[in-house]
């Protein structure tokens, strides 16, 4: 089987993984080059942030992250070369209103990676010494980790483009389909040029509301605008993530520590502005004074594809044989990619299903977005 895949980020890439590893024969497309969009501006924590204000169907397919991404570190980095630095850091959180219910979850929804701890400040600075003093308690996520997401898209970059049953295809942009009885005969690039195969998956991130008008549905997947600093510690300098009022600290085995982030909604702008960076850096700082020391050596932003409730619309496009989605998984898609490509590749080739697809089914979603009415951001 010839199979399509529109997008060459996370969501797609791991979607070509799973189906090479199936024996599919799979060409990918991008508009700009693989990796480079939302994937790589990411943080990388694997677990949704205070996965209690998400629905279920999020942490279904986020619980998986680690130990899939293990998995396939595993595999690939002999191949590669590239290790994706999954980094056992565990979190801090300092929201002191989500104390009940953080320590009650992982037994609450039977996820023991999110098993928490209360710290009261000497426990605190022995996990961490450099929190502010002003901090005198947290709740600690000891099993959570990170993965180091320009890596991690390096080495599935890598990996496919030697892989023998891949073909890839950057700087070239689908723009529509050509469809007859409920099919799509082939795809079309912005040169005219037609692009056959016997399934087509659509990936494209925050561009995906593209699809709507020529399909005649609901796609409501949006850009949302995120800014992120990096700065450069010695290695190791701070032990564990750290998160407060939805701002964090991701530190890398190397010492660069990611900080976020911001939600902005400004169409597809990606310059970072200096009021951002400012409310980026006081929010980490407040955590961590300790890091004005040392440099900022970079400054980006990214464009997460939002959906109404942060659920991915992963299946069959309805009414369609063989065109799919894999679209619209919010700030998650690093944790939730490696589940929701394996769910799809099993919807695709008809092979049992790890977990209920019915609540990721695009028709499903659509009809009750439709019902519902109104598009609520988590």
């Amino acid at each position: 089987m010839h199979i399509a895949i529109i997008g060459a980020g996370i969501s797609g890439l791991l979607t070509a993984l799973e189906l090479v590893e199936q024996g599919c024969q799979v060409s990918i497309f991008d508009q700009q080059q693989a990796g480079q969009a939302a994937s790589w501006a990411g943080g990388g924590i694997l677990s949704p942030m205070y996965p209690w204000r998400y629905p279920h169907a999020v942490n279904t397919l986020a619980q998986y992250g680690k130990s899939m991404y293990q998995t396939w570190n595993q595999k690939l980095r002999p191949i590669t070369g590239i290790d994706f630095e999954i980094h056992d850091t565990g979190m801090l959180i300092f929201d002191e209103d989500d104390f009940d219910i953080g320590l009650n979850y992982a037994a609450r929804y039977q996820e023991p990676m999110q098993q928490a701890d209360y710290l009261e400040r000497d426990a605190l600075e022995q996990v961490n010494p450099w929190i502010n003093p002003k901090f005198q308690h947290a709740i600690y996520f000891s099993q959570l980790s990170n993965v180091r997401n320009p890596r991690l898209l390096q080495s599935l970059i890598y990996y496919l483009k030697q892989h023998p049953s891949v073909k890839f295809f950057e700087q070239i942009q689908i723009s529509q389909f050509q469809i007859q009885h409920q099919q799509v005969v082939y795809a079309i690039d912005q040169q005219g040029n037609k692009i056959h195969a016997d399934q087509f998956v659509i990936a494209t991130g925050a561009w995906s509301q593209h699809w709507a008008k020529q399909l005649k549905l609901d796609i409501p997947v949006q850009p949302v605008q995120g800014q992120m600093l990096l700065f450069k510690a010695p290695a190791h300098w701070l032990p564990t993530m750290c998160m407060n009022q939805v701002m964090y600290l991701i530190p890398r085995q190397d010492g660069h520590i990611v900080c976020g982030s911001s939600m902005a909604h400004c169409g597809f702008n990606t310059t970072p502005d200096a009021k951002t960076k400012q409310n980026i850096l006081d929010a980490c700082l407040e955590m961590v004074p300790e890091l004005a020391q040392f440099p900022i050596v970079k400054q980006w932003a990214g464009l997460r594809p939002s959906s109404p409730t942060g659920v991915p619309y992963i299946g069959a496009v309805p009414e369609m044989r063989n065109l799919w989605l894999n679209v619209g998984h919010f700030r998650n898609g690093l944790c939730m990619g490696p589940a929701s490509a394996q769910l799809l590749r099993q919807l695709m080739l008809k092979q049992p299903a790890f977990t209920n697809p019915l609540p990721y089914s695009p028709e499903h979603l659509m009809r009750e977005q439709g019902k519902s009415g109104s598009i609520s951001l988590v």
